[in-house]
C-alpha cells in the first residue's frame, strides 16, 4: 500500500535524501511494511537498492518506541561488529525524525509460535546460531561514544519496572501474580557487569537465510544491563509448552540448558539463571495481560487476545515452579 499521499512531507524528505545517495536513480514510493509495532515503517527503492525507513508518527513525540534516532544510534554503533545489523544510510533529525537502513533479505520466524514450514533441523540450527549472536552482542563495548548508552539496568530495576506493568493488569487475569512478585523480590540476584541488551532477543527479531543470521532487527527497547535479562527472555521461546493454546511443537529444538551451554561456550555457568527465567515469564504474563486488558476495554479490538489467559496463567505458574 502506497502511503506517499498520507505523509507527503516525509516522502519528500526521504526522496530528497536518497537522491543524494543515488544521483539520477529513480526513487520509489514509500510503502508500508507489515508487522511493525512502533513508529512508522516503510520500504522504499532507490534504483536497484532497497531501504527500510523508520519514522516518528506525525504529531507524536520521539520517545520510547517512537524514538527512531535512538534505534539508529545503536545500529550505527554495531555497524561492522560481530553482530549482524542493517547498515544505516541516512538519518534526519528534523522533526518528525526518521532514518533509513539497508533492507536485509531474510525471514524472521519464531518456530514455536508462528505458522511456518521451516524444517525442524533449520529451526534448531537457527536457535543455536543466534545464541552465539547474543553472546557476541553481550561482548560489545558499551562505552563506545557513538552508543550514548543509558544508565545500566540491574535486576532490581528490571523487576520494579515490570512489577508496575503486571500491577496494571486486573488481578483476575494474573492468578498467582502477587505471590510470584513477592518471591522474585525476595531473591533479587547480585548484578553481573552490564552489557548491551537487545530487550526482545529471539528468532522472531532476527532475519535469517537458511541457517545463517543476517540481521538482528527491532531495537526499540535496547538498553544496557545484566546479560541474564536478555537470556531469561530468549529461553522462553525454546519450548512450545510455555505457550498453552498458542504454541506448537518443533521436534529437536534445543532445550534451555542446550542454549545456555552454547551461550557460555565452555565457560562457567551463569549464576541465578532460574531467577531470570522466572522474571522472563513474569514479563510475558504482564505483556499478554496488558494486551488482553486493552482488548476487553475496547482500546484495541483483537478477539485473538482471548486465547491468552491459559498462557498468562502458565507463565506465572511455571515461574513460581522454577523458583522452587
Amino acid at each position: 500500500m502506497s502511503t506517499a499521499t498520507q505523509t507527503p512531507e516525509l516522502a519528500a524528505r526521504v526522496r530528497h535524501r536518497l537522491a543524494r545517495h543515488h544521483p539520477g536513480a529513480p526513487i520509489g514510493e514509500l510503502t508500508v511494511l507489515p508487522g511493525g509495532h512502533s513508529g512508522l515503517t516503510y520500504s522504499v527503492t532507490a534504483g536497484e537498492a532497497r531501504y527500510v525507513v523508520k519514522a516518528v508518527p506525525p504529531g507524536q513525540r520521539p520517545v520510547g518506541r517512537n524514538d527512531v534516532l535512538r534505534q539508529a544510534r545503536v545500529l550505527g554503533a554495531l555497524d561492522g561488529s560481530a553482530v549482524p545489523v542493517p547498515g544505516v544510510v541516512a538519518v534526519d533529525e528534523t522533526q518528525p525524525a526518521w532514518f533509513a537502513m539497508d533492507f536485509a533479505a531474510g525471514e524472521a520466524v519464531e518456530p514455536v509460535l508462528d505458522e511456518h514450514e521451516l524444517p525442524a533441523a533449520t529451526a534448531r540450527a537457527r536457535m543455536l546460531e543466534i545464541t552465539g549472536v547474543l553472546r557476541r552482542l553481550h561482548t560489545t563495548d558499551v562505552r563506545a561514544p557513538a552508543l550514548g548508552a543509558p544508565e545500566p539496568l540491574d535486576a532490581a530495576g528490571e523487576l520494579e519496572r515490570w512489577t508496575r506493568t503486571l500491577h496494571a493488569v486486573p488481578s483476575e487475569l494474573r492468578p498467582g501474580g502477587e505471590e510470584l512478585l513477592a518471591r522474585l523480590a525476595d531473591g533479587v540476584p547480585s548484578a553481573l557487569p552490564p552489557v548491551l541488551l537487545h530487550g526482545d532477543f529471539r528468532l522472531g527479531n532476527v532475519l535469517c537465510v537458511d541457517e545463517r543470521a543476517v540481521a538482528v532487527v527491532d531495537w526499540e527497547i535496547w538498553s544496557v544491563g545484566d546479560p541474564r535479562i536478555d537470556l531469561g527472555w530468549f529461553l522462553l521461546f525454546a519450548d512450545h509448552r510455555n505457550f498453552p493454546r498458542l504454541g506448537h511443537p518443533v521436534p529437536g529444538l534445543p532445550a534451555e540448558n542446550d542454549l545456555l551451554d552454547t551461550y557460555c561456550d565452555g565457560g562457567p555457568a551463569l549464576p541465578a539463571m532460574d531467577w531470570f527465567r522466572a522474571l522472563g515469564r513474569m514479563k510475558m504474563a504482564a505483556i499478554m495481560g496488558h494486551n488482553l486488558r486493552r482488548h476487553r476495554e475496547g482500546k484495541h479490538h483483537d478477539p485473538d487476545q482471548e486465547r491468552l489467559p491459559p498462557t498468562i496463567a502458565a507463565m506465572i505458574r511455571t515461574a513460581r515452579d522454577i523458583l522452587g
